[in-house]
């Protein structure tokens, strides 16, 4: 399934396809099967009630403390001002469940779901189920958790938290998992949240399929959101503005494989002769 129509290089209008400054995504509105994303926030003392009817869902705070119940079981999580103060903490729940969440401070969290009816149990998720990885060197260094890994006892779920120094470039070599061949590479739909730190900031991200005739670059800025259903794709981080995205994926197989892009391959070779950018890791996970 091609969920977005092939565009020319030069037919910029149609990049916007990619991008959305809104807070709710489905699958239907995606145009594809699995994955689906949300934004909200609470002052301190408001609650509401959800219900993750046919997905499993993580719910991943992203400021504040919020305070879940569900079926006479209650979790408390969320310990960062915002992503860019420290380790991520979340609660995975299954298809099914009908929760009420209150926040104890100022808080917002995302919703990041995959459509599923396995029945599996709640989970909550903090700085002891993960650790803090580098990947890259110089300026292609930044820092990831993965909140929800393969080994994770969830469905088809995985979430991914990466901080990106400022002036650098993340997800790189450029990648892409958009077809299933196993074991070199995973068909995975994929959701990129971003935050940017510093007012006016912003980041460049850039997909491009061959097979599809799309080569696109696009600005994005604190709390856009951009859909990846597909080709290869990389993103920088504007100098003086590190960046934050949230990766949401969902796929025919719980792995993250991608494939990366063979004309980049030398890139990745010349790693070990360099160093790390000194600024990371910006936390640990105490």
């Amino acid at each position: 399934m091609v969920p977005f129509a092939p565009m020319h290089r030069s037919d910029e209008a149609r990049a916007s396809r990619f991008l959305t400054h809104g807070t709710a995504i489905t699958p239907r509105a995606a145009g594809w099967e699995r994955v689906s994303f949300r934004l909200d926030s609470l002052t301190a003392g408001q609650s509401l009630e959800r219900m993750a009817e046919n997905e499993e869902i993580a719910l991943v705070a992203l400021s504040g403390r919020l305070t879940v119940a569900i079926h006479g079981a209650t979790w408390t999580f969320g310990r960062r001002a915002g992503v860019f103060d420290g380790p991520p903490e979340a609660l995975y729940l299954p298809p099914g469940s009908d929760y009420r969440i209150a926040a104890d401070v100022d808080a917002e969290w995302a919703t990041c779901g995959a459509v599923s009816d396995a029945s599996t149990d709640p989970r909550l998720i903090g700085p002891q189920d993960y650790s803090i990885e580098i990947r890259g060197a110089g300026n292609a260094t930044r820092q990831i958790v993965t909140v929800l890994p393969p080994e994770f006892p969830a469905d088809r779920l995985l979430v991914v938290e990466v901080w990106t120094p400022a002036g650098n470039w993340s997800s790189f070599p450029p990648h892409k998992h958009d077809v299933l061949r196993m074991p070199t590479e995973n068909r995975l739909e994929e959701i990129y949240h971003y935050r940017v730190q510093g007012q006016g900031g912003f980041a460049l991200q850039r997909i491009y399929s061959p097979d599809r005739d799309v080569d696109v670059s696009f600005a994005v800025r604190d709390g856009d959101t951009a859909l990846i259903p597909w080709g290869y794709h990389t993103t920088a981080a504007a100098p003086g503005h590190a960046l934050y995205y949230l990766n949401v994926l969902a796929g025919d197989e719980r792995a993250l494989t991608a494939f990366e892009d063979p004309a980049y391959a030398w890139v990745r070779d010349g790693w070990g002769d360099q160093a790390t950018d000194p600024r990371v890791p910006l936390f640990s996970a105490a």
